[in-house]
């Protein structure tokens, strides 16, 4: 999107249907996302390389965080699918009323649903077909309550919105609302993007990442969402998952089109989960888990 105004570049979200969030709540369709390296791509993660050097060294890369290094991909996949299921049950057991972020430029608190559970490692279908939608996948996580966010928080990552890349991410929380979104660049875009409906510009999902993963210990920004997200927690902006939550909270959670990943996450951010009660549990600390 390179001279593209990224304030128009945001209004469109590319190849999108409403449905497809419907489709993925239902539980209906067995679905993956898997990362392909392509050169244009791999020359923005290696720009100190020659293009064909850089999609190999991309490719390399793939095969590790992808575990297909591994003598069976799939076992290691369900191993550490039952980790994060670990945390998943862990987490939800502890039935937090909200989650406060800490670190460098950010001072938030979410709020999370009655219901709301966390999910992670994979899921099982209406049929009883168990699989893992993302790979790789890092992170275990909810949806919030999408009236229930004050404060601010600071990206750690860039941000690929429609092409555009945003730096240096700052965003303001009010009641669940965004009321500011600052940059060093690509702010715009962002903004537009939280502009497309009602429930654009609250919280969708929250997810931990600890610092066990294989792209968190890489080191390396992929300027691609699917990967960065899953090297530190992170926030999406707009709709949830409404398997996050049991039926009674179904109304409750938010509803969008867009459903945007920003990573928060890092060594440095702590994550503390909260009781109705004012009682709070250290639940991410120097990037590892204290559950």
């Amino acid at each position: 999107m390179d001279g593209v105004d990224p304030a128009i570049a945001g209004r469109d979200q590319l190849p999108s249907l409403r449905e497809g969030f419907e489709i993925i709540n239902a539980k209906t369709t067995n679905w993956c996302v898997v990362p392909w390296a392509t050169e244009a791509w791999a020359t923005v993660v290696h720009p100190e390389l020659t293009p064909a050097d850089a999609l190999a060294k991309l490719n390399e890369e793939l095969v590790y965080l992808l575990r297909l290094d591994e003598p069976d991909a799939g076992a290691a996949w369900r191993e550490r699918g039952a980790q994060l299921q670990a945390v998943v049950g862990r987490l939800t057991e502890l039935r937090f009323d909200a989650l406060r972020y800490e670190g460098p430029g950010t001072d938030l608190t979410v709020g999370l649903l009655p219901t709301s559970r966390f999910a992670g490692g994979g899921s099982t279908n209406i049929d009883g077909v168990r699989s893992i939608s993302n790979l790789p996948t890092e992170e275990v996580f909810t949806a919030p309550d999408p009236q229930r966010a004050d404060g601010v928080v600071s990206a750690t990552k860039p941000l690929d919105v429609s092409g555009t890349l945003v730096r240096g991410l700052r965003v303001r929380f009010e009641a669940g609302r965004v009321v500011e979104i600052e940059a060093e660049s690509g702010a715009n875009a962002l903004r537009a993007r939280c502009a497309k409906d009602e429930g654009a510009s609250r919280l969708g999902e929250l997810a931990l990442v600890d610092r066990e993963g294989r792209i968190g210990k890489s080191g390396i920004t992929y300027f691609n969402t699917l990967l960065d997200e899953n090297a530190a927690s992170h926030f999406a902006l707009g709709g949830a998952y409404a398997t996050s939550v049991d039926e009674q909270d179904r109304g409750r959670i938010n509803n969008s089109v867009i459903h945007i990943d920003f990573m928060i996450g890092s060594d440095d951010v702590a994550v503390t989960g909260l009781h109705a009660d004012g009682s709070e549990v250290p639940v991410l600390r120097g990037g590892s888990w204290q559950i």
